[in-house]
């Protein structure tokens, strides 16, 4: 989610949406001529955090063939802030980056401060801070 101010994301802003992802590393796929690569990100061996929306939907999952004894129940959906990606990401995916928390202030802040002052934080990480750790596994090696 990046698009902070549609009226769909809006109510969802509340500290009461928000939560805290724990997360080892992301993928982006590099646009190779042959097919889509797979990149991997991390902050060596730090485990960042994303800025997390936690929500609630009633409704029905799936298709009948996949599940024919569906009914409606309530889910649990999981969205993630982005930004602009940094230079370490932006030369394999220019549109976005997920904003990663790395401190328990950015934590704190996430998590309970009003929304206008949580939205400081969708920002892109320094590039000092994230490296490419691999490329081509459809899963992060070192997990």
């Amino acid at each position: 989610m990046r698009n902070v101010k549609s009226p769909h994301w809006r109510p969802w802003l509340k500290p009461k949406f928000r939560c805290l992802v724990p997360v080892s590393s992301f993928s982006e796929y590099a646009d190779t001529k042959l097919k889509e690569t797979p990149t991997w990100f991390a902050l060596d061996e730090e485990r960042p955090l994303f800025s997390g929306i936690l929500r609630s939907r009633t409704g029905i999952r799936g298709t009948k063939a996949e599940n024919p004894d569906r009914a409606e129940e309530e889910h649990h959906l999981f969205s993630f802030l982005t930004c602009e990606p940094n230079g370490v990401v932006g030369p394999v995916h220019p549109k976005a980056m997920p904003v990663l928390l790395t401190t328990p202030e950015d934590w704190s802040t996430w998590l309970v401060a009003p929304t206008e002052i949580a939205l400081e934080l969708q920002r892109p990480l320094p590039d000092a801070l994230m490296r490419i750790v691999a490329q081509g596994a459809r899963r992060d090696p070192a997990e």
